[in-house]
């Protein structure tokens, strides 16, 4: 680990909340109520039966890895426990992340042919067997074999209604089936599926499946406040996984609750250093990077610019990953972008690079993009009219890359930031009606599509943007209008109260701007930090 790899774990130590060293006693991997409480009755061997419950326990938490090796655990205690490869393959499927990797997919389906041959020993077992065979062994793209275990294990809750693994892997399997799908803003599955758990919560209170499903259920601006009493339980439900130590910070982000964002990433990322370090010693966890992305964005909206800087430092020493896969490629590419663009630091958002140079970012377009759309922003913003055109060409050359990609639609996410992008270049050409245009159409694109659960939120709300273009055209009330719209999908934000304040005073709206200005403050808890164009005060 790089010093300021260790300085950013001394300081999670350091303010690691009360309740998270509480549970930090003894060997978390021997403790599997640290996990949550989770029974599986299977037809195996006995003896092997808290480790199964321990090793799916893990895999509700997405703690894939030590899930897949406890599996393998149990089918080496038992080779003829068939189900235990059923675990296994369940490990190479991350039914809401995205499509698993090649290497992924050959180690899951080689899991889930194993599971097939060898005979189950009761039809339940057989059933759970076959639904994670249909994904491995249906045609067609990842969301395509997503729906495919969706009807398996809508089958299987069927067959067995009083098996509550059922319901809750079906409510996954529903979920992964809304993450894959085209936009929807009734949310319509998502309800389908936080109603299944909202009745298996009463049921099984310390189970981390459902809180942790319900949490991105309801993980929409609309949805969120549902999903609180699930955020307040999980971390303290299985708080020796990283991935539940984070979770909480969805919905907490959804709310603007920013103390209890800080909170819960830094529990996340010491629970997951301590992690790899008996893995990979000296590298750093994606789940740590995951959630320092969150830290990140928690500190940016409450004026915490030094303990951003620090994170931001500590992930441009990132080196080495345990594994290099799309969270840590997407917080390696957006904390940095955050970092300067937040602060409005034009200059180091034009000279940011994708880091480290050894990361395979080819495989990863959409994480690409959110550089050049930081230099592309921050060369117009300086002058640097030249270098911001290739970058909005770059990124229309991603944009185009990902275009008819099944799952995720990361190519619109990608053409908000082209558009935004391009705004601000024509905004540097004084186009400004072509530059309000074109900024409109990517607030509303945005506003049309939701975001990834892999990030907060969008690197700079498009939307926000539009009301800082109106600002510097002289349009205050127009711009306080978009300002206060941005604020109801990504609430809380630390230049959009500095924004509105300064808008609504500027329109001659003091009371209002008096509103924005004190909800500033609280937001940083004291002394608002002066940023480029200066932070709204009190005394203005």
């Amino acid at each position: 680990m790089t010093y300021r790899g260790s300085k950013a774990v001394a300081l999670a130590v350091a303010l690691m909340p009360a309740w998270a060293l509480a549970h930090d006693h003894g060997d978390h991997e021997q403790a599997a109520e640290s996990y949550g409480k989770v029974h599986f009755p299977i037809s195996c061997n006995p003896e092997v039966q808290p480790a199964f419950d321990r090793a799916l326990a893990m895999l509700h938490s997405f703690a894939y890895a030590k899930s897949a090796a406890a599996f393998e655990e149990v089918s080496a205690r038992d080779p003829d426990c068939s189900i235990a490869q059923w675990g296994v393959a369940m490990t190479y499927f991350h039914v809401i992340w995205g499509p698993p990797t090649e290497e992924e997919f050959a180690a899951g389906s080689a899991a889930a042919h194993n599971a097939m041959e060898a005979p189950a020993s009761t039809d339940r077992e057989g059933d759970y067997i076959e639904a994670i065979s249909a994904y491995y062994q249906a045609e067609g793209p990842h969301a395509a074999r997503v729906v495919a275990f969706e009807k398996a294990m809508a089958q299987v809750a069927e067959r067995h209604p009083d098996d509550h693994e059922a319901l809750i892997f079906h409510a996954l399997a529903i979920l992964g089936v809304a993450y894959n799908s085209p936009p929807d803003k009734t949310y319509a599955r998502q309800k389908e599926a936080a109603k299944i758990l909202n009745r298996m919560l009463a049921l099984e209170p310390r189970h981390p499946g459902i809180a942790h499903y319900m949490i991105h259920s309801l993980d929409y601006p609309e949805l969120a406040p549902l999903a609180l009493q699930a955020a307040r339980a999980y971390a303290k439900i299985a708080p020796a996984a990283p991935h539940a130590l984070h979770m909480p910070s969805h919905i907490f982000t959804r709310l603007g609750m920013w103390k209890e964002s800080i909170a819960s990433n830094l529990a996340s990322a010491r629970t997951a250093q301590q992690w790899v370090a008996k893995t990979h010693p000296g590298a750093t966890a994606f789940d740590a990077m995951h959630a320092m992305d969150y830290l990140e964005y928690a500190y940016l909206q409450t004026g915490q610019d030094a303990k951003a800087r620090d994170v931001a430092e500590t992930v441009a020493g990132v080196t080495r990953l345990d594994v290099p896969q799309f969270a840590a490629a997407y917080a390696l590419a957006a904390v940095p972008a955050r970092h300067a663009l937040e602060r409005r630091d034009w200059k180091e958002a034009a000279a940011l690079t994708p880091q480290p140079a050894t990361f395979p970012w080819e495989k990863y377009p959409y994480a690409e993009a959110i550089v050049h759309f930081a230099r592309a922003m921050g060369h117009s913003r300086i002058g640097n009219l030249d270098e911001a055109a290739r970058d909005v060409a770059r990124l229309a050359d991603l944009q185009a890359s990902l275009q008819g990609q099944k799952g995720f639609d990361w190519a619109t996410q990608v053409e908000v930031q082209r558009r935004a992008a391009a705004a601000w270049l024509l905004r540097a050409e004084k186009k400004n009606e072509e530059a309000v245009a074109l900024l409109r159409s990517a607030a509303e694109l945005e506003d049309s599509t939701d975001k990834h659960p892999v990030t907060p939120g969008a690197i700079l709300p498009a939307r926000e943007q539009l009301g800082d273009l109106l600002s510097e055209l002289d349009q205050p009330a127009a711009a306080l209008a978009e300002y206060q719209a941005s604020l109801r999908s990504a609430p809380a934000r630390f230049n959009a109260f500095d924004g509105a304040a300064r808008a609504a005073l500027r329109a001659g709206k003091k009371r209002e701007a008096k509103a924005f200005q004190r909800q500033l403050s609280a937001l940083c808890g004291g002394p608002v930090p002066a940023r480029a164009g200066g932070a709204m005060t009190a005394a203005q």
